[in-house]
């Protein structure tokens, strides 16, 4: 698989941009501020619909115009597939797929499948728990778009109960006498912790596929003996297994009731697990320097592309100013790594960074252009 092109109106910098992209390595090379991130973060949103660098969508609109739009076409199999995003903020999203209306903007997930490692994923190692979640969450969808209905259930779910809880906490503060009304709890439990198990189930096949790819990647990259490991860290058990999750969710929510009614808020489910990660016999965060995070964080995206990649379809990889961060080393080992990818494309300010094995198609980004060279 790999983008042939890519079009931009009033998305982020650019007024309108059009790229003609190929296959293998693609190197987009400019200053610092001049675009280079806003182009590949439009090609990761139109394969995830999130953005890796803001929560919402206003930020990704230029300044005075209403709407971005992205349309990217993705070569795979030798067919070509136009994949158009209009990104509105405040309404939903509309998409097209080879020109025809969808129902959905997620009706367009899978269409590319892309792994994109980023300055900000150094948050995978040094983060919240919530980033690693994100990190599982996504590849789900990338392996499989019916999860992203999987997680917009549950957080539907998720929403509405804490939205009970914290009605009766405030009724409760205020002086009520009763606490609120919380005879539909017993419902919201039942749905929370038939949602949290698909999603948690699918979450430790997805983990137990992940740990051997991380283990070689991290040593590929650092050139270290240290074992680099993941674990999935259950909030509602000790000892996670596919059996009975959905019985044990819903025995672990009748347990901490109290503790939730008390404090207005839901405190077991799949939103509040862990990924763990761990360097020999000790946590990566906290413990790590900052080269062996970095090489942690980019075994987990390198871990990623290896799984799309033994499910039959090869996805672009998108390496983000990442080489001005790495020693000459791990710059070295993680070139001859990727450099058979379909498709790579690389950004950087400063074009010695990038090793010679990645030396593919150029193209110079600035004053709102780009450039082939």
């Amino acid at each position: 698989m790999y983008v042939r092109g890519l079009e931009l109106v009033d998305f982020r910098s650019y007024e309108r941009v059009v790229v003609e992209l190929d296959p293998g390595a693609c190197v987009l090379v400019g200053p610092n501020g001049v675009g280079k991130t806003n182009l590949v973060e439009a090609l990761a949103y139109i394969a995830t619909l999130e953005s890796h660098r803001v929560a919402t969508d206003a930020p990704l609109v230029r300044f005075g115009a209403t709407r971005a739009v992205v349309r990217c076409a993705v070569v795979h199999d030798e067919r070509e597939l136009l994949v158009e995003l209009a990104i509105e903020p405040g309404k939903a999203n509309k998409a097209r797929l080879g020109r025809s209306p969808v129902t959905r903007a997620r009706d367009i997930l899978g269409a590319l499948k892309l792994v994109l490692f980023a300055p900000e994923d150094l948050a995978l190692v040094r983060g919240d728990p919530s980033e690693r979640r994100r990190y599982l969450d996504e590849l789900l969808v990338a392996r499989q778009p019916r999860f992203a209905g999987v997680r917009s259930d549950y957080d539907r779910v998720l929403k509405q109960r804490n939205a009970l809880l914290r009605s009766a906490y405030l009724a409760r503060k205020t002086g009520g006498s009763r606490g609120g009304d919380l005879s539909t709890l017993d419902v919201w439990d039942t749905h929370l912790a038939r949602h949290g198990a698909q999603l948690v189930k699918a979450r430790l096949d997805l983990v137990a596929g992940l740990t051997p790819h991380v283990a070689k990647a991290y040593a590929a990259v650092s050139a270290s003996r240290s074992d680099a490991r993941i674990a999935y860290n259950a909030s509602w058990a000790d000892d996670t297994t596919q059996d009975n999750v959905e019985q044990t969710i819903l025995q672990a929510l009748g347990e901490v009731r109290k503790q939730e009614i008390e404090r207005g808020v839901t405190l077991v489910g799949p939103h509040r697990d862990e990924l763990v990660l761990t360097l020999g016999e000790l946590p990566v965060k906290g413990y790590a320097s900052h080269g062996e995070s970095w090489s942690f964080a980019l075994a987990l995206r390198l871990a990623a592309y290896d799984l799309l990649r033994d499910d039959g379809v090869e996805p672009v990889l998108v390496l983000d100013d990442v080489f001005a961060e790495l020693d000459a080393g791990r710059r070295d080992r993680l070139a001859e790594l990727v450099g058979a990818a379909s498709q790579v494309i690389v950004t950087c300010a400063v074009d010695d960074d990038v090793p010679r094995t990645l030396r593919g198609a150029r193209y110079e980004v600035g004053g709102g252009e780009v450039r082939r060279v």
